[in-house]
């Protein structure tokens, strides 16, 4: 029995040496970036810059800066650093493995279910993570997914052993605004069966609203001693302009019936999230003054007849006409690190670089109300950001640092160990 448990204890002690050395931690501590092009976003371009990262802050930013005592000096000679990229809207650590429902935890039962908050679903150690961020993709909206009022998405920084630390500060419910058009080539509903559908939506989606304004005034009348009703607690905070509610929403039609709801719902805090055909509707969601979260950019026409590049276009098309414009990878394949090259292609299609680059920077952080933590590298920030030896959203460039709330990240993932795996891979011996 003895020696069973010796070597139970031993095999236990290599499991947890092996996954150590697998999961490198991050480290904390000041470090002096030197030598660097700065990318501020918002301050324009530093040559042969430094930033000073201290106790998880941008303590100094600029040409001239002094390299504190002690600090760790990392030599960027040559590279470029930029603000940590924000992915506007992602399942990501809500998903693992994709045939296995147990892993799944984006989609709750109902079609009515706001106070499910994605927060509380997040897995801090999901495979996808290191993957993301070692990409320069530090930041994400996590986002409930399926029913009319799916939960409460959560803005999270893809470091942190819990979901409260990941936590960015800022949270929204989440509604998918009726469709009426069809959902694919798969749906063989008659026209008349799809309006009904949508009308049906609409009502069920009014009716909640109603139940929420009128709780609102009972809450208020009695000051806050009406019986706990969890599922109108969440929208009233959206009924009271506390929190901000998402819309997804893609056919040109449902965004114009999507803001005309919001005006006259009177909500006070709106975003539009998906917009794939925002481009055909564009000068009216300018003139309604509401922001956009639009992507995948990488991704077909809506319709058969389209051009072949609306969908890369679709974002610049939007800002020309005056669309305040940003990002999302929206990719379900969890294929959220590619999210700069959504950018590059949304840059290279009308967008410009200038402007594709505030969409997945400081546009989404201004949009989530964080703008004075991320977003862009100034002094005071949060030390959010990212290294690497060219654009971010050429495929060749390579990040070489990642600093997330000033720790250093190890840039390791699943994908960087199967590489080195089957770079210095051995055969081994026939026998």
């Amino acid at each position: 029995m003895r020696k069973k448990l010796t070597i139970l204890s031993a095999l236990i002690f290599s499991a947890l040496t092996f996954t150590y050395a697998q999961s490198p931690k991050g480290e904390k501590g000041t470090f002096a970036l030197t030598g660097a092009t700065i990318e501020t976003v918002t301050r324009g371009i530093i040559q042969n810059g430094t930033v000073i990262i201290s106790d998880g802050k941008i303590t100094a930013v600029g040409a001239n800066v002094s390299v504190p005592q002690g600090a760790t000096v990392i030599d960027c000679k040559g590279k470029f650093i930029y603000p940590g990229m924000i992915d506007g809207g992602s399942i990501l650590g809500l998903s693992e493995v994709g045939s296995d429902p147990r892993t799944q935890d984006y989609n709750e039962v109902g079609d009515v279910v706001p106070q499910m908050k994605a927060l509380t679903a997040v897995n801090p150690n999901a495979v996808a993570i290191p993957v993301t961020r070692i990409s320069g993709v530090t930041t994400t909206l996590v986002v409930p997914q399926g029913g009319l009022f799916p939960g409460t998405a959560s803005l999270i920084n893809l470091h942190g052993y819990t979901p409260d630390q990941m936590y960015a500060g800022f949270d929204a419910l989440v509604m998918n605004f009726p469709t009426t058009g069809r959902r694919g080539f798969f749906d063989r509903r008659s026209d008349e069966d799809i309006k009904k559908a949508a009308e049906k939506s609409l009502g069920k989606i009014n009716e909640v609203w109603e139940k929420a304004v009128q709780y609102h005034k009972l809450d208020s009348a009695n000051k806050g001693k009406v019986t706990y009703y969890p599922e109108l607690e969440a929208v009233l905070s959206v009924v009271r302009g506390e929190r901000t509610l998402i819309i997804e929403v893609n056919a040109s039609k449902d965004i114009q019936a999507a803001i005309k709801w919001a005006q006259e719902k009177k909500v006070k805090k709106v975003i539009l999230s998906g917009v794939a055909e925002g481009w055909r509707v564009a000068d009216e969601i300018a003139k309604s003054k509401i922001p956009v979260i639009t992507g995948p950019v990488l991704s077909l026409p809506t319709r058969e007849y389209d051009r072949y590049d609306r969908a890369y276009a679709n974002a610049g098309l939007m800002k020309k006409a005056g669309v305040t414009v940003a990002l999302q990878a929206g990719d379900r394949n969890m294929n959220y690190r590619n999210l700069p090259y959504h950018a590059g292609f949304a840059a290279a299609y009308g967008l410009g670089r200038e402007e594709a680059l505030k969409s997945v920077t400081i546009v989404p952080a201004q949009i989530f109300g964080v703008a004075d933590k991320l977003g862009s590298i100034e002094v005071g920030k949060s030390a959010t950001l990212f290294v690497c030896d060219g654009d971010p959203f050429e495929t060749k460039t390579q990040v070489q640092h990642v600093f997330i709330e000033g720790w250093q990240m190890p840039m390791v993932s699943r994908q960087t160990e199967l590489y080195d795996e089957f770079l210095n891979r051995s055969p081994g011996v026939k026998k």
